[in-house]
């Protein structure tokens, strides 16, 4: 498995698919559905979107686990990133999300399917921030270069840093924070929006940061491991061109092949130089998600990568005799000694 691309990945069908009305106010991007469109035509057409997805990451050799969602309160579900991180060496990490409306997004039984397919040590909890009116929304707020262990962060209500430095004291990563805005002033929501990063490439608008001493720091940390910079315009961005993700598939024969998946919209905005830097590392997957991109996010913000390592599927869990016995109904430790109902032991 590599250290930046994930094997498997983490989709929500949500059944109940609309833009949230609670998160118009920041999300730049959002559109309104168009005039005429009942709410029903639009989750199915939703469905169908998230549905290809999950098919073409299939079709390059991705693990996908998809989770159906019927529940018409949580809109933006699609977007499990925001809520849910995983990392190399066992760790998950839950957020707290801004929007109240979407705090309900996390989902136990998600943790429950990492924690029985793959090898997880702790699941470190953010999500008690949220009455404090502290937030971090997961790998929307972050740009996580995992191998570098960096951090790249561009402030938001959305993003706190007081909690960023909290993950990354806890995660290993080194915090990059910068402002970030648009033309016209506008704080960029989410800083996977202006910009991914990859194993050999990394896309970002590099423009969109307005302290040129900060800017270059940037671009000298993301390229200070030999790794290829694209420069994005703002116009690119606004055609969610930086909302993309790397992830590690297998072709037919069994051989690792990356690909970088983003939207066909993304796709049809970049240039030709643009599309040769990226596919010197890896192919370009792309994928026409136009309804679920109204919500303000694309193809990035629906996955969620597991940076686990999987448990073998062919290998039931090992169990000592001790932990055998106390599974019984009639438990007896190897040491002759009966344990009853509440777990004492007697001669």
């Amino acid at each position: 498995m590599s250290a930046q691309a994930p094997s498997a990945v983490i989709l929500v069908r949500a059944g109940k698919f609309l833009p949230n009305p609670a998160t118009a106010a920041d999300n730049a991007f959002q559109s309104v559905v168009p005039a005429g469109e009942t709410d029903a035509a639009v989750s199915a057409r939703a469905l169908g979107e998230m549905d290809a997805v999950a098919e073409a990451l299939r079709a390059v050799g991705v693990r996908v686990h998809v989770f159906d969602d019927q529940d018409h309160t949580r809109p933006d579900s699609v977007f499990p990133n925001n809520w849910v991180s995983t990392h190399a060496g066992g760790a998950v990490a839950v957020f707290p999300m801004y929007a109240s409306n979407r705090r309900h997004e996390r989902r136990a039984d998600v943790l429950e399917m990492l924690k029985s397919q793959y090898r997880v040590q702790t699941i470190v909890d953010y999500s008690g921030l949220e009455p404090d009116g502290i937030f971090l929304e997961g790998t929307g707020a972050m740009v996580l270069d995992h191998v570098s262990r960096v951090a790249y962060t561009a402030r938001s209500h959305r993003a706190d840093t007081q909690v960023l430095e909290r993950f990354c004291t806890d995660f290993n990563y080194e915090p990059m924070a910068f402002d970030a805005v648009d033309a016209g002033g506008v704080a960029v929501y989410h800083t996977n929006v202006m910009g991914c990063v990859g194993t050999d490439v990394a896309l970002m608008a590099l423009g969109m940061i307005p302290d040129e001493r900060r800017r270059e720091q940037v671009r000298e940390r993301l390229s200070v491991n030999g790794r290829s910079v694209v420069e994005l315009t703002e116009e690119q961005v606004r055609e969610f061109a930086g909302n993309a993700v790397e992830l590690c598939g297998r072709t037919p024969e069994g051989r690792r092949s990356y690909v970088m998946v983003m939207s066909a919209r993304a796709r049809r905005s970049l240039r030709p130089d643009q599309v040769a830097v990226i596919e010197e590392s890896c192919r370009i997957v792309a994928v026409d998600i136009p309804t679920i991109e109204l919500a303000g996010g694309s193809v990035r913000c629906m996955i969620a990568g597991v940076h686990l390592d999987r448990r073998p599927d062919d290998v039931a869990p090992g169990l000592t005799q001790a932990v055998v016995a106390i599974n019984e109904d009639h438990p007896v430790t190897p040491d002759g000694h009966l344990v009853d109902a509440e777990g004492r032991g007697g001669a």
